[in-house]
């Protein structure tokens, strides 16, 4: 399934929404996300941290993430379809009618029921032995 989307996270927001033991635990998750649906994605996090590419998923981090949220849905939301994840309603506001929301409990909701793992990877995942899959995820994550 391909979807020519862009995915802005609000992260803290998304982090405290779910039940993730810390942001890199979320950042998989959505890297993931985003990658299965041929998407691209930004996750931006409030602080200092270092900006890093995960495939699709660009992590940002500034001062105000609201402002680069913002800023980001007003550069695109004219070329692209944007969705922003966020329960900051002002950010939703600011971000402009023609951006699609999701509050951060509902995407973690939707993506709850969406989610399937097969037992049996198919395709070459399926031909490969656990190490050779652990050390392949290990360098997707940049380990």
């Amino acid at each position: 399934m391909t979807e020519n989307a862009l995915y802005l996270f609000d992260g803290y927001n998304l982090l405290h929404a779910g039940p993730f033991a810390d942001a890199r635990e979320l950042v998989d998750l959505l890297a993931s996300y985003v990658a299965v649906r041929g998407a691209r994605g930004v996750v931006v996090f409030d602080g200092v941290g270092e900006d890093v590419t995960f495939g699709p998923l660009e992590v940002r981090f500034a001062p105000h993430a609201d402002t680069v949220l913002e800023r980001l849905a007003a550069e695109h939301r004219g070329r692209d379809k944007v969705v922003l994840v966020t329960s900051d309603s002002t950010v939703g506001w600011a971000s402009g009618v023609e951006v699609a929301k999701l509050s951060s409990q509902t995407f973690l909701r939707d993506f709850e029921r969406t989610e399937h793992r097969d037992e049996r990877p198919g395709g070459l995942a399926g031909k490969l032995d656990q190490a050779t899959r652990d050390l392949l995820e290990k360098l997707r994550r940049g380990e």
